[in-house]
């Protein structure tokens, strides 16, 4: 006779986040989980010799990230049923990980709430997304994606980089860092360095 509980993979590089996902999980009658991984890498292999139902899948780990994980995953089985688990609500990002095939997305403060409900959904075939998540992709998804260029811009002004060294590094012109990051102002409607780094550091645009 196959088991009938819902089959877990938790990858995270926390291990009192693992643990505590499976305190919560094992008050569940109709779920078990069936193994651990600390990061992308081993997220791939653990999936490979488990075949879990439901995988649930940080995005910022060391070495192989989420997202990488989920592409390999979803590359090898495209009906692997995955849900993020993350501290951040940045629409991009989680934009980035719906189109890599996650199923579901979860801020970590809501997991004793929503944890078991996103489970059984993503199990039957359901989308789970948290609704602050959604919102924010609601909210901006009629805005203009920033180029590969002004994101790289933008990478080296959040370090702090002044408009002459951005050029330097990137073998441009200072009028033309001065003109893309114009245009990164006028995408994400702000109006200074400072506010820009921010604002594309929360929507998961770039990395702090």
């Amino acid at each position: 006779m196959t088991d009938p509980k819902i089959r877990v993979l938790v990858v995270d590089d926390h291990p009192v986040l693992r643990d505590g996902v499976a305190a919560i999980l094992d008050n569940q009658a109709d779920m078990t989980m069936v193994g651990e991984a600390r990061n992308g890498t081993e997220a791939v292999e653990r999936f490979r010799a488990l075949r879990p139902d439901v995988t649930l899948m940080d995005l910022q780990m060391p070495g192989m990230n989420g997202v990488d994980a989920m592409n390999a995953i979803r590359a090898e089985n495209p009906t692997a049923r995955i849900i993020v688990l993350t501290t951040y609500a940045g629409d991009v990002q989680a934009v980035r990980a719906l189109k890599a095939g996650a199923v579901g997305y979860l801020l970590k403060s809501s997991l004793r709430t929503e944890l078991i409900d996103a489970i059984r959904d993503v199990h039957r075939g359901m989308r789970h997304v948290h609704r602050d998540i959604a919102e924010e992709i609601a909210v901006h998804v009629t805005d203009e994606s920033l180029s590969e260029r002004e994101v790289s811009i933008l990478r080296l002004v959040s370090i702090g980089k002044a408009n002459k060294q951005v050029a330097a590094e990137l073998g441009l012109s200072e009028e033309t860092v001065k003109g893309h990051l114009k245009s990164v102002f006028l995408k994400l409607g702000v109006a200074d360095r400072t506010h820009a780094v921010t604002v594309a550091a929360r929507r998961g645009i770039i990395d702090l």
